[in-house]
Protein backbone atom coordinates (compact mmCIF):
# COMPACT_ATOMS: atom_id res chain seq x y z
CA UNK A 1 0.00 0.00 0.00
CA UNK A 2 2.86 2.40 0.80
CA UNK A 3 4.21 1.85 -2.72
CA UNK A 4 0.79 2.80 -4.11
CA UNK A 5 0.78 6.06 -2.13
CA UNK A 6 4.26 6.93 -3.42
CA UNK A 7 3.02 6.42 -6.97
CA UNK A 8 0.01 8.66 -6.32
CA UNK A 9 2.36 11.35 -4.95
CA UNK A 10 4.34 11.23 -8.20
CA UNK A 11 1.19 11.54 -10.29
CA UNK A 12 -0.02 14.44 -8.12
CA UNK A 13 3.27 16.30 -8.50
CA UNK A 14 3.21 15.90 -12.29
CA UNK A 15 -0.46 16.91 -12.39
CA UNK A 16 0.33 20.06 -10.40
CA UNK A 17 3.08 20.97 -12.82
CA UNK A 18 0.98 20.34 -15.93
CA UNK A 19 -1.93 22.32 -14.46
CA UNK A 20 0.33 25.26 -13.68
CA UNK A 21 1.81 25.07 -17.18
CA UNK A 22 -1.65 24.98 -18.76
CA UNK A 23 -2.84 28.03 -16.85
CA UNK A 24 0.43 29.85 -17.53
CA UNK A 25 0.29 29.27 -21.29
CA UNK A 26 -3.39 30.18 -21.61
CA UNK A 27 -3.35 33.10 -19.15
CA UNK A 28 -6.53 31.80 -17.49
CA UNK A 29 -7.78 31.78 -13.91
CA UNK A 30 -8.58 29.49 -10.96
CA UNK A 31 -5.13 28.00 -10.48
CA UNK A 32 -5.26 28.15 -6.68
CA UNK A 33 -8.63 26.37 -6.62
CA UNK A 34 -7.31 23.69 -8.97
CA UNK A 35 -4.20 23.01 -6.90
CA UNK A 36 -6.17 22.54 -3.67
CA UNK A 37 -8.17 19.59 -5.00
CA UNK A 38 -5.58 17.76 -7.13
CA UNK A 39 -4.84 15.10 -4.50
CA UNK A 40 -8.54 14.22 -4.27
CA UNK A 41 -8.78 14.03 -8.05
CA UNK A 42 -5.64 11.92 -8.36
CA UNK A 43 -6.82 9.42 -5.77
CA UNK A 44 -10.28 9.20 -7.34
CA UNK A 45 -8.94 8.50 -10.83
CA UNK A 46 -5.72 6.56 -10.19
CA UNK A 47 -6.12 4.51 -7.00
CA UNK A 48 -7.30 0.91 -6.72
CA UNK A 49 -10.36 1.97 -4.71
CA UNK A 50 -11.15 4.82 -7.12
CA UNK A 51 -13.11 4.89 -10.36
CA UNK A 52 -13.07 1.68 -12.36
CA UNK A 53 -14.81 2.98 -15.48
CA UNK A 54 -13.52 1.86 -18.85
CA UNK A 55 -13.10 4.57 -21.46
CA UNK A 56 -14.74 2.37 -24.10
CA UNK A 57 -17.86 1.80 -21.99
CA UNK A 58 -18.90 5.25 -20.77
CA UNK A 59 -22.59 4.67 -21.60
CA UNK A 60 -22.98 1.94 -18.99
CA UNK A 61 -21.41 3.51 -15.92
CA UNK A 62 -21.51 1.78 -12.55
CA UNK A 63 -19.92 4.80 -10.89
CA UNK A 64 -19.79 8.49 -11.66
CA UNK A 65 -17.68 11.50 -10.79
CA UNK A 66 -18.92 15.09 -10.89
CA UNK A 67 -16.71 18.13 -10.45
CA UNK A 68 -19.28 20.45 -8.93
CA UNK A 69 -16.65 23.16 -8.34
CA UNK A 70 -16.33 23.56 -12.09
CA UNK A 71 -13.80 26.37 -11.87
CA UNK A 72 -11.17 23.72 -11.08
CA UNK A 73 -11.51 22.50 -14.67
CA UNK A 74 -7.78 22.87 -15.53
CA UNK A 75 -6.86 20.16 -13.03
CA UNK A 76 -9.68 17.90 -14.22
CA UNK A 77 -8.63 18.30 -17.86
CA UNK A 78 -5.06 17.32 -17.04
CA UNK A 79 -6.37 14.24 -15.23
CA UNK A 80 -8.68 13.31 -18.11
CA UNK A 81 -5.79 13.61 -20.54
CA UNK A 82 -3.67 11.31 -18.38
CA UNK A 83 -6.53 8.79 -18.39
CA UNK A 84 -6.81 9.17 -22.18
CA UNK A 85 -10.36 10.52 -22.12
CA UNK A 86 -9.03 13.46 -24.11
CA UNK A 87 -5.92 13.79 -26.24
CA UNK A 88 -2.86 15.93 -25.59
CA UNK A 89 -3.77 17.87 -28.73
CA UNK A 90 -7.22 18.61 -27.31
CA UNK A 91 -5.76 19.64 -23.95
CA UNK A 92 -3.63 22.22 -25.75
CA UNK A 93 -6.79 23.86 -27.11
CA UNK A 94 -7.97 24.72 -23.58
CA UNK A 95 -9.81 28.08 -23.46
CA UNK A 96 -9.18 28.79 -27.15
CA UNK A 97 -12.05 29.90 -29.44
CA UNK A 98 -14.11 26.96 -30.66
CA UNK A 99 -12.65 24.47 -28.16
CA UNK A 100 -14.88 22.23 -26.08
CA UNK A 101 -12.36 22.63 -23.27
CA UNK A 102 -13.80 25.81 -21.85
CA UNK A 103 -12.85 27.37 -18.51
CA UNK A 104 -15.64 25.31 -16.92
CA UNK A 105 -16.43 21.70 -17.93
CA UNK A 106 -19.17 20.90 -20.42
CA UNK A 107 -20.79 17.62 -21.36
CA UNK A 108 -19.28 17.62 -24.85
CA UNK A 109 -16.02 16.49 -23.23
CA UNK A 110 -15.61 12.73 -22.86
CA UNK A 111 -15.59 11.88 -19.15
CA UNK A 112 -17.65 14.94 -18.12
CA UNK A 113 -21.22 14.22 -17.00
CA UNK A 114 -22.34 17.70 -15.97
CA UNK A 115 -21.68 21.16 -17.36
CA UNK A 116 -20.67 22.62 -14.03
CA UNK A 117 -19.74 26.20 -13.33
CA UNK A 118 -22.77 27.66 -11.62
CA UNK A 119 -22.11 26.36 -8.12
CA UNK A 120 -24.45 24.13 -6.15
CA UNK A 121 -25.66 21.78 -8.88
CA UNK A 122 -23.38 18.74 -8.73
CA UNK A 123 -24.83 17.17 -5.59
CA UNK A 124 -28.40 17.58 -6.89
CA UNK A 125 -27.46 15.83 -10.12
CA UNK A 126 -25.92 12.94 -8.18
CA UNK A 127 -29.05 12.74 -6.06
CA UNK A 128 -31.07 12.12 -9.21
CA UNK A 129 -28.66 9.42 -10.35
CA UNK A 130 -28.78 7.73 -6.96
CA UNK A 131 -32.59 7.82 -6.87
CA UNK A 132 -32.70 6.22 -10.32
CA UNK A 133 -30.38 3.50 -9.02
CA UNK A 134 -32.72 2.82 -6.11
CA UNK A 135 -35.74 2.60 -8.39
CA UNK A 136 -33.91 0.30 -10.79
CA UNK A 137 -32.28 -1.70 -7.97
CA UNK A 138 -28.76 -0.93 -9.10
CA UNK A 139 -25.75 -0.76 -6.82
CA UNK A 140 -23.78 2.04 -8.43
CA UNK A 141 -21.75 4.67 -6.59
CA UNK A 142 -21.51 8.39 -7.18
CA UNK A 143 -18.70 10.76 -6.18
CA UNK A 144 -18.96 14.55 -6.07
CA UNK A 145 -16.22 17.12 -5.49
CA UNK A 146 -17.39 20.53 -4.34
CA UNK A 147 -15.98 23.52 -2.46
CA UNK A 148 -16.56 25.03 0.97
CA UNK A 149 -17.74 28.28 -0.62
CA UNK A 150 -20.21 26.27 -2.66
CA UNK A 151 -21.93 25.34 0.58
CA UNK A 152 -23.28 28.91 0.60
CA UNK A 153 -25.78 27.70 -1.99
CA UNK A 154 -29.16 26.61 -0.66
CA UNK A 155 -29.43 23.94 -3.34
CA UNK A 156 -26.59 22.05 -1.64
CA UNK A 157 -28.58 21.65 1.55
CA UNK A 158 -31.79 20.86 -0.30
CA UNK A 159 -29.93 18.03 -2.04
CA UNK A 160 -28.40 16.89 1.26
CA UNK A 161 -31.89 16.63 2.79
CA UNK A 162 -33.31 14.92 -0.29
CA UNK A 163 -30.58 12.28 -0.29
CA UNK A 164 -31.08 11.24 3.32
CA UNK A 165 -34.85 11.68 3.07
CA UNK A 166 -34.95 9.17 0.22
CA UNK A 167 -32.46 6.92 2.03
CA UNK A 168 -29.89 7.09 -0.74
CA UNK A 169 -26.56 5.80 0.52
CA UNK A 170 -24.43 5.41 -2.61
CA UNK A 171 -23.16 9.01 -2.71
CA UNK A 172 -19.86 10.36 -1.39
CA UNK A 173 -19.21 14.09 -1.49
CA UNK A 174 -15.77 15.62 -0.96
CA UNK A 175 -15.88 19.21 0.29
CA UNK A 176 -12.64 20.96 -0.64
CA UNK A 177 -12.31 23.32 2.34
CA UNK A 178 -9.46 25.60 1.28
CA UNK A 179 -10.88 28.53 3.31
CA UNK A 180 -11.17 30.92 0.36
CA UNK A 181 -13.75 32.17 -2.10
CA UNK A 182 -13.28 34.49 -5.06
CA UNK A 183 -12.60 37.64 -3.05
CA UNK A 184 -12.68 36.74 0.64
CA UNK A 185 -12.15 34.09 3.27
CA UNK A 186 -15.06 31.65 3.25
CA UNK A 187 -15.69 32.49 6.90
CA UNK A 188 -16.05 36.18 6.02
CA UNK A 189 -18.78 35.57 3.45
CA UNK A 190 -21.21 33.25 5.29
CA UNK A 191 -20.93 31.09 8.39
CA UNK A 192 -20.47 27.62 6.95
CA UNK A 193 -18.62 26.28 9.97
CA UNK A 194 -18.91 24.06 11.88
CA UNK A 195 -19.09 22.14 8.60
CA UNK A 196 -18.96 18.72 10.25
CA UNK A 197 -21.94 19.43 12.51
CA UNK A 198 -24.00 20.76 9.61
CA UNK A 199 -23.62 17.66 7.43
CA UNK A 200 -24.12 15.38 10.41
CA UNK A 201 -27.36 17.18 11.33
CA UNK A 202 -28.63 16.45 7.81
CA UNK A 203 -28.19 12.72 8.47
CA UNK A 204 -24.90 12.10 6.70
CA UNK A 205 -21.95 9.98 7.77
CA UNK A 206 -19.19 12.56 8.14
CA UNK A 207 -15.40 12.30 8.07
CA UNK A 208 -12.95 15.15 8.45
CA UNK A 209 -9.52 14.60 6.91
CA UNK A 210 -6.38 16.20 5.56
CA UNK A 211 -7.35 16.50 1.89
CA UNK A 212 -3.71 16.24 0.80
CA UNK A 213 -3.04 12.93 2.56
CA UNK A 214 -3.57 9.87 0.38
CA UNK A 215 -3.71 7.51 3.34
CA UNK A 216 -6.59 9.51 4.83
CA UNK A 217 -8.44 9.65 1.50
CA UNK A 218 -7.93 5.90 1.11
CA UNK A 219 -9.53 5.21 4.49
CA UNK A 220 -12.74 7.08 3.65
CA UNK A 221 -12.99 5.31 0.28
CA UNK A 222 -12.67 1.99 2.09
CA UNK A 223 -15.40 2.93 4.57
CA UNK A 224 -17.68 4.32 1.87
CA UNK A 225 -18.29 0.85 0.50
CA UNK A 226 -19.48 -0.31 3.94
CA UNK A 227 -21.42 2.71 5.27
CA UNK A 228 -25.22 2.57 5.36
CA UNK A 229 -25.49 6.37 5.02
CA UNK A 230 -24.35 8.83 2.35
CA UNK A 231 -20.85 10.06 3.08
CA UNK A 232 -19.60 13.63 3.41
CA UNK A 233 -15.83 14.05 3.55
CA UNK A 234 -14.66 17.43 4.82
CA UNK A 235 -11.22 17.87 3.29
CA UNK A 236 -9.03 20.45 4.99
CA UNK A 237 -6.91 21.73 2.14
CA UNK A 238 -4.66 24.63 1.17
CA UNK A 239 -5.45 26.85 -1.79
CA UNK A 240 -2.45 26.84 -4.12
CA UNK A 241 -1.14 23.64 -2.53
CA UNK A 242 2.38 22.59 -3.53
CA UNK A 243 3.85 25.97 -4.46
CA UNK A 244 5.17 28.04 -1.56
CA UNK A 245 4.31 31.48 -2.96
CA UNK A 246 0.81 30.36 -4.00
CA UNK A 247 -0.24 28.54 -0.84
CA UNK A 248 -3.10 30.21 1.07
CA UNK A 249 -2.75 33.26 -1.19
CA UNK A 250 -6.02 34.25 -2.82
CA UNK A 251 -4.15 36.26 -5.44
CA UNK A 252 -4.09 32.99 -7.41
CA UNK A 253 -7.85 32.69 -7.66
CA UNK A 254 -7.84 34.81 -10.81
CA UNK A 255 -4.19 35.42 -11.65
CA UNK A 256 -2.07 33.23 -13.92
CA UNK A 257 1.69 32.89 -13.39
CA UNK A 258 4.06 34.81 -15.63
CA UNK A 259 7.13 33.07 -17.08
CA UNK A 260 9.32 33.79 -14.04
CA UNK A 261 6.67 32.49 -11.62
CA UNK A 262 6.01 29.45 -13.80
CA UNK A 263 9.71 28.53 -13.83
CA UNK A 264 9.94 29.10 -10.08
CA UNK A 265 6.98 26.76 -9.51
CA UNK A 266 8.54 24.17 -11.83
CA UNK A 267 11.76 24.33 -9.81
CA UNK A 268 9.88 23.87 -6.51
CA UNK A 269 8.20 20.77 -7.91
CA UNK A 270 11.63 19.49 -9.03
CA UNK A 271 10.40 18.93 -12.57
CA UNK A 272 13.18 18.47 -15.11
Amino acid sequence: MKKNFINLEKIAKQTRYETIKLVHLTKTAHLGSSLSCIDILVYTYFSKRGLKNKINNLKNLKETFILSKGHAAPALYVILQKKKYITKKSLNTYSKPGSFLEEHPNIKIKGVMVSSGSLGHGLSYSAGLALADKINRKKNRHIVLMSDGECNEGSVWEAAMFITGKKLKNIMVFIDCNKWQATQRTSEVLKVEPMRDKWKSFGWKVYEINGHNFKSIDKVFEKFNKDSLPTAVICRTVKGRGISFMEDNNLWHYRSPNKEEYLKAKKELNIK
